[in-house]
């Protein structure tokens, strides 16, 4: 049996959530299907192939060691069977409705937590797969690795031979001990002076700052979920034509999709400014070891109280710039790197805390997944259109995914349903903002 202990924030994450706030992502895929039975061999192919993929027979077990006393491991599950994770459901004619219900149930935490909801459709010519991993297990990227493992087999092209270095053994590593410790005591007070660094970032960004009450609200624990397809060639029309990024972009229509819904609604987006957590990914390329969360952001004001929609696309541009020339080791964005400063007791006893307190910081998250520009298919069929979904931290209304896949950008929209019962007006909204983009730089 192998197991691994849970890096700071996978430790995190494990203990933020509660009964009624799940801590798990999501991908819905939908896929064309060849026949009426396409859904129910796809559900027999994803229990057949997940018993051959390694990450996905990894459980989450305490530990009470005195060197890890508090934490917990990731360790194969000796009883792993893969029907309890895969699960073939009745057709449906609505496959977000559908998601938006199972996004609400947690992931059994005495199992591998993972599951895959094989949804067919009842027009007979699609089926979905919607994927749930728990953030402990798997970030964005890891959960995508995870699931492909399950997909049909891609010919990807090969890449060069890697560098191999020389074993270390203990003996070595004491030999380099006397050379190293002014490196590991800089390296130390570096990390000292890096937290006190992010938290008085944070402290500075939270003073007199309270909650967008447009985006936060009493958690209920139920979910909602909408997805949003963009031709991508728009986007970069509009790109080209004002500056700055594809995500700059792509940011700016989620504020410009909120002061359209907050105005239609009847909330209103006079003065309304929520801050937006920017996850950045800090994971090195090809690591050795790939698990774990290596997580830091990007904190950014969206302008949805600015009428003009080339002002606000300057305004996000201009405050992505200033982030990134700090870097994502520094300010209130960076506030998940604290985690590897905080003892695995201090995350058990105040993860449930911590996860209160997401709504002091920030009020929605904007968070874009990677997916390979390879057509993905399972059992042969087609997967057409992918919708990623972001956890909802406790009192946060809506959160906000975003992949491209394909040619085309797909918004995953995960909502509080109580919260937000009109999410569909949402999504509508950023169809919208992109058409107002597109004829403003026209004109």
């Amino acid at each position: 049996m192998t197991s691994d202990l849970l890096a700071p924030l996978d430790l995190a994450f494990w203990n933020m959530e509660s009964e009624r706030h799940p801590m798990h992502l999501g991908a819905l895929g939908v896929f064309t299907a060849h026949s009426p039975t396409a859904g129910a061999h796809a559900a027999d192919l994803l229990a057949a192939r997940a018993a051959a993929v390694p990450g996905l027979r990894m459980r989450i077990r305490d530990v009470w060691q005195p060197l890890a006393f508090g934490g917990a491991t990731r360790e194969t599950d000796p009883d792993f069977d893969p029907l309890n994770h895969v699960r073939l459901h009745a057709p449906t004619a609505d496959f977000h409705a559908d998601a938006g219900r199972l996004m609400e149930r947690p992931l059994e935490r005495g199992r591998p937590p993972w599951e895959a909801h094989v949804l067919p459709g009842e027009d007979g010519v699609s089926f979905a797969v919607l994927f749930k991993f728990h953030h402990a297990l798997a970030d964005g990227l890891r959960a995508l690795k995870l699931a492909a493992g399950v997909l049909d087999p891609v010919d990807l092209p090969e890449r060069g031979p890697r560098a191999i270095e020389p074993p270390r053994t203990l003996l070595s590593d004491v030999r380099r001990l006397p050379a190293r410790v002014p490196e590991l005591v800089k390296g130390t007070l570096s990390d000292v002076g890096r937290a006190l660094d992010i938290g008085a970032s944070l402290a500075r960004s939270t003073l007199g700052m309270r909650p967008s009450s447009a985006l936060t609200s009493a958690p209920s624990g139920t979910r909602r979920t909408a997805g949003v397809v963009l031709d991508i060639d728009d986007v970069h029309r509009v790109r080209k034509s004002v500056g700055g990024t594809v995500n700059d972009v792509l940011i700016a229509v989620v504020a410009g999709a909120l002061r359209r819904w907050l105005d239609e609604r009847g909330d209103g987006s006079a003065g309304v400014a929520p801050r937006a957590l920017i996850p950045v990914s800090r994971r090195r390329p090809r690591a050795a070891h790939p698990q774990g969360n290596r997580l830091s952001g990007y904190l950014i004001r969206l302008p949805v109280d600015d009428p003009d929609p080339l002002r606000r696309l300057d305004t996000v541009r201009t405050a992505m710039v200033r982030n990134k020339d700090a870097g994502p080791n520094r300010g209130a964005g960076a506030v998940a790197l604290l985690a590897d400063h905080v003892p695995a007791l201090g995350h058990r006893l105040g993860g449930p805390l911590v996860g209160q307190a997401a709504r002091l910081w920030f009020d929605i998250l904007v968070t874009s997944v990677p997916l390979p520009g390879l057509g993905l298919k399972l059992g042969g069929h087609q997967l057409t259109e992918v919708f990623p979904f972001a956890p909802l931290a406790p009192g946060q209304s809506l959160a906000v995914a975003i992949s491209t896949y394909r040619g085309r950008v797909h918004y995953g929209l995960v909502a509080d349903a109580r919260a937000v019962p009109d999410l569909d007006v949402f999504a509508r909204a950023v169809s919208d903002e992109v058409e107002t983009l597109l004829s403003v730089c026209e004109h």
